[in-house]
């Protein structure tokens, strides 16, 4: 019984090594499997024959040019993959979501959904659960425990309540939520929830989370602001004791180019003119990060930062007076 069971698990490693073999090139032929399988050409085809079986469409060919290539074929058979490989590949799509590449984030949402399409369907729930529970607005970076993601995303998608213990001040709290979504920033990983206890919607850094566990409790789902928006704007500007808004005179796909997702919000006015929206511990420092945009900009709020546009204004005239070069510097 022991040799039979090796030799079945012997079969099916090579029978899985000839797939691997046949999605590395459109075709092959069976003296080059043979070759690199270790067997002869006779049992390539049988190999061949149990890929058939299993539902692979794998073509074959005669003459000059021709061999064995692996068809595309519309349904094939759920992916070969144990519960854990599964996880950690959708964990790991994840972690490309909002990635620094223009569109990783997009794609691996994309990888998602055509993993869900194949696999078995014990595991579809897990993948379902990450897929729907996730937003973006640029891409993770901090490390965060994927099995806290998990927990998570499962509790969105089941919409249960989730309790963690996170920092306030000097102090850890418990806090109790209505979990909506998982959102990823250029810098973090964020989850937006309704805070029970302060009765109103809160973002909360993944990686500051501890003790995360659902509860048993579900909960109707309330109207909600848009997750992703919510987020940015609380990251860019209301963590912050001042916020200050302007209209720049340049698209918001030029601007966006410039400023970082987590450092500012850009709405687009017109095909020439943006808002951007973001906050500081100070005006002043706001400002000075608009005007080295280098665009043409109006303050739209706080008023009172007019005046401070003046007074720059005014300082960098007089230091720029002061200046005498001497006989050695050329003035541009």
């Amino acid at each position: 019984m022991a040799v039979a069971g090796g030799d079945e698990r012997g079969t099916t490693e090579r029978v899985l090594t000839l797939l691997g073999l046949l999605q590395q090139r459109p075709v092959w032929t069976g003296p080059e499997l043979a070759d690199r399988l270790g067997v002869t050409p006779r049992t390539v085809r049988r190999d061949v024959e149990r890929l058939r079986t299993l539902g692979y469409p794998v073509h074959a060919s005669q003459g000059v040019g021709g061999g064995y290539q692996l068809g595309p074929g519309q349904d094939l058979p759920p992916l070969l993959l144990d519960d854990e490989e599964a996880i950690a590949t959708a964990v790991s799509l994840l972690a490309g979501a909002g990635g620094a590449v223009a569109g990783a984030d997009d794609a691996a949402l994309r990888a998602l959904t055509k993993l869900d399409r194949v696999l078995p369907v014990r595991l579809r729930h897990e993948v379902r659960t990450l897929s729907r529970s996730v937003e973006s607005f640029g891409g993770g970076r901090t490390p965060v425990d994927p099995e806290v993601l998990m927990t998570l995303a499962r509790a969105c998608h089941d919409e249960v309540e989730a309790g963690f213990d996170y920092p306030s001040g000097s102090k850890v709290r418990r806090r109790q939520v209505e979990p909506y979504r998982l959102v990823a920033s250029d810098r973090r990983w964020y989850l937006f929830a309704y805070d029970l206890d302060r009765d109103d919607w809160r973002s909360f850094r993944v990686d500051r989370m501890t003790d995360v566990s659902p509860r048993s409790w579900s909960f109707r789902p309330r109207a909600a602001p848009d997750a992703a928006t919510y987020v940015q704007e609380g990251v860019a500007s209301r963590v912050y004791p001042h916020q200050a808004r302007f209209l720049v005179h340049a698209s918001a796909d030029t601007v966006r180019a410039q400023i970082p997702a987590s450092a500012a919000v850009v709405r687009r006015r017109d095909s020439e003119r943006c808002e951007v929206l973001s906050g500081a511990g100070s005006l002043d420092f706001v400002l000075m990060h608009v005007v080295l945009l280098g665009h043409h900009f109006e303050v739209l709020d706080p008023p009172e930062l007019r005046g401070r546009c003046r007074a720059l204004a005014e300082r960098l005239l007089a230091a720029g007076a002061a200046f005498s070069p001497g006989p050695d510097v050329e003035e541009s």
